[in-house]
């Protein structure tokens, strides 16, 4: 009898029901992934703190502060869309959870922290196509690509980008300086003038305003530009420009200590130059974008 009467209540009382059952099932969904969440926290609570010292420490990544910080951008501007996606959970995200966590405990026991970083990449996206499905990945592949900017290189890598750039940077930077009177030496990244020797260092090797300036082309090209193809021009036109500035802050250090100071020439002016060759880059970025625009004009949409 009690049955009954429970419901005869509902049919009587239909938006008691309603109110009762969507309280319960608004509270409930949330559980799960507040638990998740605190569970990635505790896996990755380690991780996440070295990997901001190396942002903090590693003059090369400094820009990692800004990554997530674009990427969550990227999720709010994307918003709609993420609303209209539809929800289709799945059990294939599963195995790539399962292959997340592997990675994680080899990268934490074999101490490369390239690999347990990058888990959190691939977790991620198991987590989201698990219980949002495929279509919401897709939707959110940007941000997640984005974040894999703010991983430091392991150092089998940078060390296999770094030594041929400084490799590059000297040899180009050898054959320039005696067109502007000033005869050179040039063996592996040693520049000999006729004063001292100029060494092109790793930290001289260009790849941090490489790193630093390819992250902002990124950042750049998803303001001003809407289509991916640009966004892709632009982003690989900041390589060319970085070893360009890079050979171009060489050869006025070579300068310098030729005919002023080298003490001043490595000291003050190799600091300050960084910066203006930086700030020289960025311009040569928006010139490279402006010509793009003027060679091939965006098409006016037509409503």
């Amino acid at each position: 009898m009690p049955y009954a009467v429970d419901s005869a209540a509902k049919e009587a009382n239909p938006a008691l029901h309603r109110s009762t059952s969507s309280g319960a099932v608004g509270r409930l969904p949330w559980l799960p992934y507040t638990l998740i969440a605190l569970l990635l926290v505790l896996l990755y609570y380690r991780v996440g703190v070295k990997l901001v010292y190396d942002w903090s420490t590693i003059p090369d990544y400094s820009h990692g502060f800004l990554v997530p910080l674009f990427a969550a951008f990227l999720i709010w501007d994307k918003r709609k869309v993420l609303l209209a996606t539809p929800v289709r959970q799945s059990w294939l995200g599963v195995p790539l959870i399962v292959f997340s966590t592997a990675v994680l405990i080899l990268g934490v026991y074999g101490v490369e922290l390239f690999t347990s970083r990058m888990s959190f990449i691939f977790m991620m996206i198991g987590l989201i196509w698990t219980f949002f499905g495929w279509a919401m990945v897709r939707a959110l592949r940007f941000p997640l690509l984005v974040l894999v900017l703010a991983i430091p290189f392991p150092a089998i890598i940078f060390n296999q980008i770094t030594f041929p750039l400084q490799l590059l940077a000297s040899r180009i930077a050898s054959d320039i300086l005696p067109l502007l009177g000033v005869p050179t030496l040039h063996e592996g990244n040693i520049i000999e003038l006729p004063v001292m020797k100029l060494e092109v260092a790793e930290a001289c090797s260009g790849i941090r305003s490489l790193m630093s300036l390819f992250t902002l082309a990124v950042f750049y090209g998803y303001f001003l530009e809407r289509t991916t193809r640009r966004r892709i021009i632009l982003a690989l036109a900041s390589i060319p420009i970085a070893v360009t500035a890079n050979v171009a802050r060489i050869v006025g250090t070579g300068l310098c200590v030729q005919y002023w100071d080298p003490d001043k020439a490595l000291g003050f002016f190799h600091e300050f130059s960084g910066w203006v060759m930086f700030v020289v880059s960025l311009a040569c970025l928006y010139l490279v974008h402006r010509a793009m625009r003027l060679i091939s004009p965006v098409k006016a949409q037509t409503t």
